[in-house]
């Protein structure tokens, strides 16, 4: 029986994670939340304590996710290089194809465009997790330059402030009207980014 209850949280939060990505934290009425997760009010309030509670959890939830999605990225690639390219590479996925599960990144950086500095505690758990993903980012190049595909003179913390920084520019900019083949080619742009800093 325990299980089945983590299956059902899991199941939720996935939900959760779906509705907040496509309409937004505040235009996110708890109707939508009780028809999105199949919940009574007592039961959303029970479980997740409030709108912002199950926000937050469902934040982590995808930070988990997008997580693992890294580290088989990463372990899959000939090099941990080619993994960051991949990954690089992957942002040109549209944050709104909604038929299945979001990119990497958009919904941390439709949340970081949204919220207002009035909400302490959110703002303060965007900026914890950001911080979470750029430092996934540098100990993947700090992999990288442990096997010596980097060169030994670079800064990796730097790095994976540039990549990320990077990264959110892309994703701020396709969420404007532009042809994919722009997005394409930034991502692009990025991964070769990485190769300027290669061992040769």
């Amino acid at each position: 029986m325990p299980r089945a209850a983590r299956f059902d949280r899991q199941v939720a939060l996935d939900r959760a994670v779906e509705l907040f990505w496509s309409r937004g934290y505040y235009a996110s009425s708890m109707k939508h939340i009780e028809q999105a997760l199949d919940m009574r009010p007592g039961s959303l309030y029970a479980t997740f304590g409030s709108k912002s509670g199950l926000f937050i959890e469902a934040l982590d939830a995808y930070v988990a996710r997008t997580g693992e999605n890294f580290r088989l990225m990463i372990a899959g690639a000939p090099t941990v290089v080619d993994g960051l390219k991949g990954y690089l590479r992957s942002m040109v996925r549209p944050c709104d194809e909604i038929t299945q599960a979001p990119a990497q990144a958009c919904f941390l950086v439709k949340t970081l465009l949204e919220v207002n500095p009035e909400d302490a505690e959110l703002l303060e758990k965007v900026d914890t997790v950001l911080a979470l993903v750029e430092q996934r980012i540098c100990t993947a190049l700090e992999q990288a330059k442990a096997a010596a595909e980097l060169r030994p003179e670079v800064d990796c913390p730097r790095l994976a402030r540039l990549l990320q920084a990077q990264i959110i520019g892309l994703r701020v900019f396709a969420e404007r009207d532009v042809p994919d083949a722009e997005i394409n080619q930034l991502a692009e742009d990025m991964a070769s980014l990485v190769d300027s800093y290669r061992q040769v």
